[in-house]
């Protein structure tokens, strides 16, 4: 998966690191601010050369690529900066409140049968990508990129990746206990999986200005789907109310303070599963992100049926979105361009691999005429997990992020077992 839990990659792996010319956190965060304040203000304008421009170039794209050019160019770092920790932890968490608590879940509910099939569609195209793949890229150039018979076998890293792809990071960990693949191997997976997931993404945003053009070459019949955004948007044009500074206050209370409660609870409850049923683990329920994102969506759920629900049209929405906008930006900037170079072999293929996801989730996209928005979100609960998933969603429209959140939470329940079959897979056909 993507890089949205990679700070917590175990065994020792660690990446040569160049010391970038900003390395204090506040700097780093202004910097980031910065680049989005001018990406959001910019597409805004009703100038001719920003009209067009962002007419080509998604403003949600610039938010994430820039800051990861400057990662690549040593300005800053993502790897030693604890911005994203802190966005990822905190922020995401408190976003999915504050956007969950706004939305009429009823209307959401409808959308489940056309979610469902093309996250089980994108959770096939991993699990059938990976040794079609391997048999492509061997044809090509035999015995170059499978090698080895024991731990430094290429199969055992890429079964790692294959468990990322289809749940997340504590499947990637999960299943790196499972295949045992060396440490220089691992740390190549780890580069290849950002790399891949992150190019991945900015593909998926930049489809997101080319949804229509795309439905119509799937030929998508979403009325349900219109008719939920119908209704958002009526929603949007009813006045509302200036928020003074209790209102957002509240709104603020609203957001962290569920999430301190979601982490003072996961603090309970993983300790307590891990000393009563460990076996559990193998269904990642002993991972505090996993809990992290099942708490505050629940807790947002909750409140949507209450009077918080109101709070939206006192900007809790927007709130969401600066966190969320935040967390774009702090993901943008753990990529690197660079690490391409790595490994070519390994690199082709994962390249060739997710090419063949997406050429499995367009097909069934075409054959059960569904839009671009649930093949995006479906192919980014596997590939990138709840934070990208709810990214790709906030760029259609920021009330569809709760159906991001739910499906990529079926992900990590199934990325073990998805995963593990796809590196058996792959071991074979090696």
């Amino acid at each position: 998966m993507v890089i949205m839990h990679r700070n917590h990659y175990h065994c020792g792996v660690k990446a040569m690191q160049t010391n970038p010319i900003f390395e204090h956190d506040a700097v780093v965060l202004a910097i980031l601010l910065l680049i989005l304040a001018i990406v959001l203000k910019t597409s805004s304008m009703n100038h001719p050369f920003f009209r067009r421009f962002y007419t080509f170039v998604p403003p949600i794209l610039l938010c994430y690529f820039v800051p990861g050019i400057l990662n690549t160019t040593h300005v800053i770092s993502g790897d030693q900066s604890a911005v994203y920790t802190v966005a990822s932890q905190y922020l995401l968490p408190a976003s999915l409140v504050l956007l969950i608590t706004g939305v009429d879940l009823k209307e959401i509910w409808k959308l489940r049968r056309k979610a469902g099939v093309m996250f089980f569609a994108s959770t096939l195209g991993i699990v059938i990508g990976g040794p079609l793949a391997i048999i492509l890229v061997e044809m090509l150039v035999p015995g170059v990129i499978v090698g080895g018979d024991g731990a430094d076998a290429s199969w055992r890293g890429l079964g790692t990746v294959a468990g990322s792809w289809t749940g997340g990071s504590a499947n990637m960990a999960a299943l790196y206990e499972v295949f045992k693949p060396d440490a220089k191997l691992y740390s190549g997976m780890i580069a290849l999986d950002v790399l891949i997931a992150n190019l991945w993404l900015a593909l998926m945003l930049y489809g997101v200005s080319k949804q229509n053009a795309i439905n119509k070459w799937l030929r998508a019949d979403d009325h349900d789907m219109d008719h939920l955004l119908d209704k958002l948007k009526a929603g949007e044009k009813k006045e509302g109310k200036t928020p003074t500074m209790p209102d957002l206050m509240v709104i603020l209370a609203l957001g962290l303070g569920a999430t301190g409660l979601a982490h003072f609870l996961v603090g309970h409850i993983v300790p307590w599963i891990e000393r009563t049923a460990p076996h559990l683990a193998k269904f990642n329920l002993t991972s505090e992100f996993l809990w992290l994102i099942i708490l505050t969506s629940t807790f947002g759920i909750l409140l949507s049926f209450t009077k918080a629900r109101k709070l939206d049209k006192l900007g809790s929405t927007a709130v969401g979105n600066v966190f969320l906008y935040i967390l774009i930006a702090s993901i943008g900037m753990k990529m690197n361009i660079m690490n391409m170079f790595d490994n070519p072999g390994l690199l082709a293929v994962g390249l060739i691999w997710i090419v063949i996801h997406a050429a499995i989730i367009l097909f069934i996209a075409r054959v059960f005429r569904i839009s671009f928005f649930f093949l995006a979100v479906g192919s980014e609960a596997n590939v990138g997990g709840a934070p990208t998933a709810s990214a790709v969603a906030a760029s259609f429209n920021p009330s569809l992020v709760p159906v991001a959140v739910l499906i990529s939470v079926l992900g990590y329940a199934i990325g073990n077992y998805a995963g593990y079959l796809c590196g058996l897979l792959m071991q074979w056909v090696s």
